[in-house]
């Protein structure tokens, strides 16, 4: 069976038995609080549970590295919408150690788009249309720099309000355990 198969099978038994009904909440985040974190398998279940977080309780957008790119992309806009339209009065960035983006080199990640029949005129015609293909898909050589860059951003951007405070942190996906990398309440006003 195909794993879509399997996901609305069981999605069907999920819905005929009200299982929903534990989960039911608003859109408005009962912390008021935005978490922007990496997309990594292994902080699914671990960095809600570790930061005692329930459903419901807070906005969470995920993202590779945890790691805003440009100032006005999509992670950008997701913080702003939690903000001005559900009420989220608080930004943490959480980055986790051993992060797939640490290190992360363009140039393998281009051979294997090459491998599954992306041509190279292609990725030449993104390179001439402004795209920085090879710095766009490039990670970070430090956790805790990279989180502090991505909490900056968003401390600094012209539609965050000054009274928003921005955290950074960064989890072991082993442990839970949290560092703290910013304290964005001794910038607030």
């Amino acid at each position: 069976m195909k794993l879509l198969n399997e996901i609305i099978e069981f999605n069907e038994q999920f819905v005929a038995e009200k299982k929903y009904e534990e989960y039911i909440t608003t859109k408005f985040p009962n912390k008021h609080m935005v978490i922007l974190t990496c997309m990594d398998t292994r902080l699914l279940e671990l960095l809600p549970k570790a930061l005692n977080l329930g459903n419901g309780d807070v906005k969470i957008v995920k993202d590779a590295g945890a790691l805003i790119t440009h100032p006005f992309g999509s992670v950008m806009r997701s913080i702003l919408v939690a903000i001005y339209e559900l009420q989220a009065e608080e930004v943490l960035v959480i980055g986790h150690y051993d992060c797939g983006m640490g290190g992360l080199k363009a140039d393998p990640i281009i051979e294997k788009m090459k491998d599954r029949g992306i041509k190279q005129e292609t990725i030449d015609t993104l390179s001439y249309s402004g795209i920085d293909v090879k710095n766009w898909l490039k990670g970070f050589d430090n956790v805790t720099d990279s989180v502090s860059h991505s909490v900056n951003v968003i401390r600094k951007h012209p539609l965050i309000p000054k009274n928003v405070a921005v955290h950074g942190l960064v989890i072991d996906p082993t442990t839970g355990k949290l560092d703290l990398v910013e304290n964005g309440y001794e910038l607030t006003e």
